[in-house]
């Protein structure tokens, strides 16, 4: 994996705005390879968290959060729209972090279909070989990073409040 750079171990709010500036890059079927750099990420706490998946439990559809960090976990909302997430957190702590956003496409629904993201890469672990991985990119200072809560989840209590969407600033 060329994530020396990164340590997927981590908490997902860790990981997340290390995330900001670093490389999603996808290698398609034809070979071509897509280098989108990452602008807007959200951490997801594990089991503790009301708007994780895993705060349900351990399920068919969460047990790859439940694995080892840094395999891709991708799921179906709304029977449309798939989200791309990195798992975080050592084995059986299940945290992950949404992609929500790179250079020019804002959202996790388009940048998964603009990617060409379907359930073959959950589980998938996050390197060269899978067709999709993170490589090393800019350093974005902490002052151009902005703290916001996360989007769709008013559900989920006092963790709908959270700061735990990271964007890059415009400014």
């Amino acid at each position: 994996m060329d994530d020396e750079f990164l340590d997927f171990s981590l908490p997902a709010d860790k990981v997340a705005p290390l995330l900001l500036g670093q490389y999603l890059c996808r290698r398609y079927n034809n070979g071509r390879v897509g280098k989108y750099l990452i602008t807007e990420v959200e951490a997801y706490a594990g089991e503790k968290d009301r708007a994780c998946h895993s705060w349900h439990g351990r399920t068919a559809r969460t047990e790859v959060m439940y694995g080892p960090p840094g395999h891709w976990y991708v799921y179906l909302v709304y029977g449309m729209h798939r989200m791309l997430n990195l798992v975080t957190a050592p084995e059986g702590d299940p945290q992950a972090v949404l992609l929500r956003g790179v250079e020019g496409i804002e959202g996790p629904g388009r940048l998964a279909k603009a990617l060409e993201i379907d359930k073959s890469f959950n589980g998938r672990r996050a390197d060269k070989e899978s067709g999709l991985w993170i490589e090393a990119g800019k350093i974005i200072h902490p002052d151009r990073i902005l703290r916001l809560p996360r989007v769709g989840v008013d559900y989920a209590g006092e963790w709908k409040d959270k700061l735990l969407r990271f964007k890059i600033s415009d400014d």
